[in-house]
């Protein structure tokens, strides 16, 4: 089954946000860095994902025109595919041409996903959604993902712990497998 890692908004407009931390950033990012070089070394495409809002407003980290819509420079890869979405799932993306994530990877018969990126619960867990009732096989990399701390309406924070756990509950048997970045490629 031929495979692709993707790497979902890894990008600099998150360090311009307010609920931004850097805590649990560089064990990601050497995750992140260490499916990349499996992944190269073993042939399996890389797509880089980046997320863009509009209006094209340089005040908006997540514009184009504010120059933040860009990788993390920790982070070093050469995608074999660059697409940008302007929704949660990274299956809407573009690339230059026009053409969606989707159809480039039916067009390279890739059947499974591994999933990684920046946020857990929100553009990495739809993706994952999306890609399955797609068809596709996918193995969500939990500790290759990122969140930050969030509140419920009653006020409770919630850690990025708790939010990873519950991802990997909805997601596990029923729309992924979830795996740990040394399992993912094992």
């Amino acid at each position: 089954m031929k495979q692709a890692l993707l790497v979902i908004d890894v990008q600099e407009s998150f360090r311009r946000r307010p609920y931004f931390r850097e805590q649990e950033l560089p064990a990601f990012l050497g995750n992140v860095q260490s499916l990349i070089e499996c992944c190269q070394a073993r042939g399996v495409p890389v797509v880089q994902v980046f997320h863009r809002e509009l209006p094209d407003d340089a005040g908006n980290p997540f514009a184009a025109a504010s120059g933040y819509v860009r990788a993390m420079p920790e982070l070093s890869l050469r995608a074999d595919l660059v697409v940008y979405k302007e929704v949660h799932s990274a299956m809407f993306g573009r690339s230059a041409d026009g053409g969606t994530l989707e159809e480039w990877l039916r067009r390279h018969d890739i059947a499974e996903l591994f999933i990684t990126g920046i946020r857990t619960e929100q553009c990495c867990e739809t993706t994952t959604r999306h890609a399955s009732d797609l068809g596709f096989s996918v193995r969500y990399v939990t500790d290759a993902t990122l969140t930050f701390p969030m509140r419920t309406r009653g006020g409770r924070e919630v850690s990025p712990q708790q939010i990873r756990e519950h991802t990997e509950m909805v997601l596990e048997g029923r729309f992924a497998q979830v795996v740990s970045t040394a399992a993912a490629l094992g």
